[in-house]
């Protein structure tokens, strides 16, 4: 206010004398003032909304007072008109603009043209994909043949702190650690030889040096913007809380597992029995387990069988089924009826002979006396 009312006093607009030059300063200064405040609580959309009314209403007011310079009226009045449609056009346009503008949904309008910008750009200018590998899913190796089939895509970040606990687990005192410390390490080099698979070593990943592993992994996830693959249960359901994507392989191979229907047929392979009397197990190529029953004599035979039902545990799924009574083949049953025909005979012929019957053959044979 006070910079408006020296620039009015040194400038004397409309011919003022000073004290009225920097009073109009001050009444200009204030009406300012009132306008920021008012603005400084409008929203966005009513913002942008008054702006583009009050455009339309100044191009309007321009077009009417074209029309009333045509006219024959007196010069004052058409000025009057003038300002008075400029004004009014003016005023309408941005009342209007600002109170519509939340029915125009402008912020889904700009999320869409961003969502299509976002879409127009080449992938090879997109930003990366980052996953981070945790330790867990190193030792498991499945990762590797994820990779090998390509359905990971973008960059695969192995953080140092990872390769340092790789390391310790590969120099333990304990032969299965050790074992598995080094499975972890040949998988990471197997991944970093393929083709099409970009692995990146982090290099002073974590900024707080304290900490377990899998809170510096959550942190640098949440820096990067990256997701984690792990199959660490305690990990996923962390990270998940705190609005992180994990790509879980447990998940994914529980995802990719064969759904079987009650009644389908299916061919197993028995490899020993089950808990319950007359009962064989056997395992499909992702490990389900398959308790058929009437299949104890069918141990380390492949046999068809039926499928009864499908139980989802915590352990996995299980599958409970029959034998099929077209899986014996027609000759084992022949030999069956005929074994149990020949005891039965058996038994009947030792049933009509005497205990004491020996034929023709006598039991103390008489000596010639002579």
């Amino acid at each position: 206010m006070v910079c408006a009312a020296a620039i009015c006093y040194t400038l004397r607009p409309f011919h003022l004398s000073g004290a009225a030059a920097a009073g109009f300063g001050v009444l200009t200064a204030a009406a300012i003032l009132a306008a920021e405040l008012r603005l400084r609580w409008a929203a966005l959309s009513g913002l942008l909304g008054g702006a583009f009314g009050a455009v339309l209403g100044i191009f309007a007011a321009v077009l009417v007072t074209l029309i009333i310079s045509r006219t024959a009226e007196p010069e004052p009045t058409k000025s009057f008109l003038e300002c008075g449609v400029l004004v009014a056009f003016a005023y309408l346009g941005l009342v209007l603009g600002s109170k519509k503008a939340g029915d125009l949904h402008l912020e889904t309008i700009g999320e869409r043209v961003v969502g299509r910008s976002a879409a127009a750009v080449p992938a090879a200018m997109a930003p990366e994909a980052l996953k981070l590998l945790d330790t867990s899913v190193l030792i498991d190796g499945r990762i590797a043949d994820i990779c090998e089939a390509q359905f990971l895509d973008g960059v695969l970040i192995v953080p140092q702190f990872v390769l340092h606990e790789l390391q310790l687990v590969a120099d333990s005192g304990d032969a299965l650690k050790r074992r598995r410390g080094r499975r972890g390490l040949d998988v990471l080099e197997r991944i970093r030889k393929m083709p099409g698979v970009e692995v990146r070593v982090l290099e002073n990943a974590s900024s707080s040096p304290a900490g377990d592993v899998d809170h510096k992994l959550i942190e640098l996830a949440r820096q990067l913007g990256a997701k984690i693959v792990t199959n660490d249960f305690n990990l996923n359901k962390v990270a998940t809380v705190q609005g992180l994507s994990v790509l879980n392989v447990n998940q994914l191979a529980n995802a990719l597992k064969p759904v079987v229907l009650p009644g389908e047929p299916m061919r197993v392979l028995i490899l020993r029995e089950g808990k319950e009397a007359n009962q064989g197990v056997a395992y499909l190529d992702d490990g389900t387990m398959v308790v058929v029953d009437g299949a104890k004599r069918f141990v380390n035979k492949s046999v068809d069988i039926t499928v009864t039902s499908v139980h989802q545990t915590t352990a996995g799924k299980m599958i409970f089924g029959r034998v099929d009574d077209r899986s014996e083949p027609p000759g084992t049953m022949a030999r069956q009826a005929a074994a149990g025909a020949a005891r039965n005979d058996t038994t009947e012929r030792g049933s009509d002979r005497s205990p004491l019957d020996r034929g023709t053959r006598a039991v103390y044979p008489e000596t010639d006396a002579d």
